[in-house]
């Protein structure tokens, strides 16, 4: 079968869909990050409990995304892909319409098993249908619509609540979410390269295992995981420092602040030019260590210095993520998908994890506790990242010959 071909009206289609999902899936993933502070005072609960409404809705996608790639080898990419973001929308719904905090948790545990339909496939359909000289131009528009949806989506949920309140910043984007859902729906093709598996679970279990005994690859996990996990952190209280006297900024402001993520759509590119350039394990120390000196200069009492240590610690988030993920496709001898699908797992579990570990911090040492786990996080990736040219020489583990049993769609 055919592939779709950049200047294409299917190419353009194609990416218009992939724009919007990605769009919606980190717009409904993040948007209650800004307003932790005000479900603690709504609520009456601590800032730790408040960011469960993040954590939980990150380890249940990445437990989620596990499973949707296989399911999808059966009953098609675009279904699947559909079924998740329509799912993912009218959930969106009823969080909005939450009377109360258990209610709000459930429908976000729920939602990010909903979401993990989309990350999980979107490459794979991609890699499927794009011709390999249309690809990286796809996979970028994806990324943006990724990353822009992450921003917009703390921007709208903060400015709204602070109009109005919670509940309709959250319904704001639940149509959003709807008219994306819709928008993919009409403008994704239906897969042309695609064939359905029946897939022998004991041969996807021993490559996942072959993966896991990868030294190299447990290295690139980690960072994902310790990386994601400092982000969120961060992110995630440094509302209360900031909505706080002496500084006493409004939600409005405060939601404002994550436009720095945009230059994530930049680093990321540029990083991975740069790890080509002069190395990967260079540059994912240099991204690493300006991970750090951001997060550091948030220490500072001065205002202008906090805000300035944002866009460097995002900036150094982006780089090791784009150098790291890139690299778990070079080494991964076999399954590159599954292999991916580890990392995104990993990567993700360490939002939920460093996003809820950041509270206890929060609460028992204050903004300084929080930066101070940060640090330890990125030592320990700062670890992992000298030990990959060793782990590197070592030849991945072999694994059990993969066998497939092919059936044609009918």
């Amino acid at each position: 079968m055919g592939h779709i071909k950049q200047g294409t009206a299917t190419f353009r289609k194609t990416n218009l869909a992939f724009f919007a999902a990605g769009f919606n899936t980190f717009a409904i993933l993040y948007s209650t990050q800004p307003l932790m502070t005000e479900f603690t005072k709504q609520f009456g609960i601590s800032p730790t409990m408040a960011s469960l409404s993040l954590s939980l809705t990150t380890i249940s996608l990445s437990i989620s995304m596990l499973i949707f790639g296989t399911v999808s080898e059966v009953w098609g990419r675009k279904p699947v892909m559909i079924s998740s973001m329509l799912a993912a929308s009218l959930l969106s719904i009823l969080t909005a319409c939450s009377t109360s905090y258990e209610t709000l948790l459930l429908y976000r545990i729920i939602q990010g098993i909903s979401l993990g339909g989309l990350p999980s496939i979107a490459m794979a359909y991609l890699g499927e249908e794009m011709e390999p000289k249309s690809l990286g131009v796809a996979m970028g528009l994806y990324i943006s619509g990724n990353s822009l949806g992450a921003v917009c989506g703390r921007i709208l949920s903060g400015t709204l609540t602070d109009l109005f309140n919670w509940h309709v910043a959250m319904g704001t984007i639940s149509l959003m979410s709807l008219v994306a859902t819709l928008v993919f729906w009409m403008s994704l093709p239906a897969s042309q390269n695609f064939h359905a598996r029946a897939p022998e679970l004991r041969k996807l279990a021993g490559s996942m295992l072959a993966h896991l005994r990868d030294p190299a690859l447990l290295c690139l996990f980690g960072i994902g995981f310790l990386s994601l996990g400092s982000n969120v952190a961060l992110y995630n209280y440094i509302g209360y420092v900031l909505t706080a006297p002496p500084y006493s900024l409004s939600q409005t402001l405060v939601g404002w602040i994550f436009i720095v993520f945009l230059v994530g759509m930049f680093a990321s590119v540029w990083m991975a030019k740069l790890a080509e350039k002069f190395g990967r394990t260079k540059m994912l120390l240099v991204s690493l260590l300006l991970t750090l000196i951001g997060a550091c200069l948030t220490l500072d009492a001065h205002l202008a210095v906090i805000v300035a240590g944002l866009p460097i610690l995002t900036f150094g988030f982006f780089g090791s993520h784009s150098i790291a993920s890139g690299w778990v496709g070079k080494r991964a001898t076999h399954d590159k998908a599954q292999a991916s699908s580890l990392y995104l797992f990993f990567y993700y579990a360490g939002s939920s994890i460093g996003g809820t570990m950041g509270g206890l911090f929060w609460s028992s040492l204050g903004w300084g506790g929080v930066v101070a786990m940060i640090a330890g996080f990125i030592a320990v990736a700062f670890v992992f990242a000298s030990k990959l040219s060793k782990a590197i020489a070592i030849p991945a583990p072999p694994v059990l010959e993969k066998k497939w049993t092919v059936a044609k769609m009918k």
